[in-house]
C-alpha cells in the first residue's frame, strides 16, 4: 500500500469516528427545535469570541517563544504565531498532528532543531494539562457539585466500571498500572543502546531528549513572571471564547462565569478525544454537561456547542490556510503533506 493511500485511509477512519460521535450527539434530538435555536441566535456575539480566539494564538506563540529562548534561539513572534495557527489547522486533518506540524513549520522557517522544539511543545502541553487540573480542583474545592457529579457519572465511573469488570478492583488496577509504568521507564532507559537501533525507539528517544531540553528551558527561564502572565492571559481568552457564544442564545444567555468555567473543563475532555479537533466529542460532552449541570435542554446545549465549536473551526480553516501561505507561499500544502507523511507513516 503506497503512503498516499495509507494517509487517506487513516484520515477517513478518524473522520468516520468523528461522524459516529456526531451521530451519537445528535441522536434523538429534535432537529426542528435545534434549527429554531440556531436561526434565532444573535450571531454578533461570535465576533468577540473569534477575536479572543485569534488573540489566544498570538499569546500562545509568545509563551512558546519564552520556552524556546533559553535554548539559544529567538524566533519572530510572527513566524511563531503562524506556526501555532498552522498546527491547529493540521488538527483538522489528523488528531494530534498539530503539535508536530507547528514544530516542523517553525523548524523549517527559523532553522531551529526540530527535536528541541518538540521538547518545548511537550512541556507546553504538560502545563496546559496541569492548568486544567488546577481549575478543576479549584471549582471542586469551591463546592461545584454540578461539575463533580457530571464528571463522576459520565467520565470517571464508567471508565472505572469497564476496567473493574475486565481486570478487577480499583486497587489492583492501580498496582498493575504503576508496575507496568515503572517497568517500562526502567527498560526504556537501561536498554537505550540496544533499542536505539530500531527506528521507532530512535524517534521515542529523540522525543524524550527534546522533552528534557524543554524542561531545562523552564528552569533557565529569565522571564518566568511573563510566562505565568501569558498563561493566565491565555486562559482568560479561552474563558471569553466560551462565554460570548452563551450570549448568542436566549436559553443560555443567563449562564455566567461558573457555567463558562464548567464548559472549559468538560470541553477539554472532548477536545482530547482522538478525532479531528474534537469533532463530535466536544458536542456530546458539552451538551450533556449543560443538561446535567444546568438543566439546559439538549437542543439548546447542542446549539451552543455547535456555535462555539464551528465558529472556531471556520476561523482555524481560514487563518490556518493563510498562515501556511504566509510561511511557505504556494509550497505550504506540500510542507503540511510532508509532515503527515513523516509522522503518520
Amino acid at each position: 500500500m503506497n503512503n498516499g493511500l495509507k494517509q487517506f485511509l487513516k484520515a477517513v477512519l478518524f473522520l468516520s469516528l468523528a461522524g459516529l460521535l456526531l451521530w451519537v450527539s445528535f441522536r434523538g434530538i429534535d432537529l426542528g427545535d435545534l434549527w429554531v435555536e440556531l436561526s434565532q441566535a444573535n450571531y454578533w456575539w461570535l465576533i468577540p469570541a473569534v477575536i479572543f480566539s485569534y488573540l489566544s494564538f498570538i499569546i500562545r506563540a509568545r509563551r512558546w517563544n519564552l520556552l524556546i529562548g533559553p535554548l539559544g534561539y529567538n524566533p519572530s513572534l510572527t513566524h511563531s504565531s503562524h506556526s501555532v495557527i498552522a498546527g491547529y489547522f493540521a488538527n483538522m486533518i489528523f488528531p494530534r498532528l498539530g503539535e508536530v506540524t507547528k514544530c516542523a513549520a517553525l523548524s523549517r522557517k527559523e532553522n531551529i532543531p526540530f527535536d528541541k522544539l518538540v521538547g518545548t511543545m511537550l512541556v507546553e502541553r504538560t502545563i496546559d494539562i496541569l492548568t486544567v487540573l488546577v481549575i478543576l480542583g479549584v471549582i471542586l474545592a469551591a463546592g461545584s457539585t454540578a461539575t463533580g457529579s457530571f464528571l463522576s457519572e459520565n467520565v470517571f465511573m464508567p471508565a472505572e466500571k469497564k476496567l473493574s469488570s475486565s481486570v478487577g478492583s480499583a486497587t489492583v488496577i492501580t498496582l498493575i498500572i504503576l508496575f507496568l509504568a515503572v517497568t517500562a521507564v526502567v527498560m526504556f532507559f537501561t536498554l537505550r543502546e540496544k533499542l536505539s537501533a530500531r527506528p521507532l525507539f530512535k524517534k521515542m528517544y529523540s522525543f524524550s531528549d527534546g522533552l528534557f531540553s524543554g524542561l531545562k528551558s523552564i528552569v533557565r527561564l529569565k522571564r518566568r513572571w511573563e510566562f505565568l502572565f501569558m498563561t493566565i492571559l491565555l486562559w482568560i481568552c479561552y474563558f471569553l471564547m466560551s462565554y460570548f457564544p452563551l450570549l448568542c442564545l436566549e436559553s443560555t444567555s443567563h449562564l455566567g462565569a461558573g457555567a463558562t468555567i464548567f464548559i472549559l473543563v468538560v470541553g477539554s475532555f472532548g477536545m482530547a478525544a482522538p478525532v479531528q479537533s474534537g469533532l463530535g466529542a466536544y458536542h456530546w460532552i458539552v451538551s450533556r454537561g449543560l443538561l446535567v449541570a444546568y438543566a439546559i435542554p439538549l437542543e439548546e446545549g447542542l446549539a451552543y456547542a455547535t456555535l462555539e465549536h464551528e465558529s472556531q473551526m471556520v476561523l482555524i480553516a481560514i487563518a490556518g490556510a493563510a498562515s501556511l501561505f504566509a510561511l511557505f507561499g504556494r509550497k505550504g500544502g506540500k510542507v503540511l503533506s510532508s509532515v503527515v507523511t513523516e509522522n503518520k507513516g
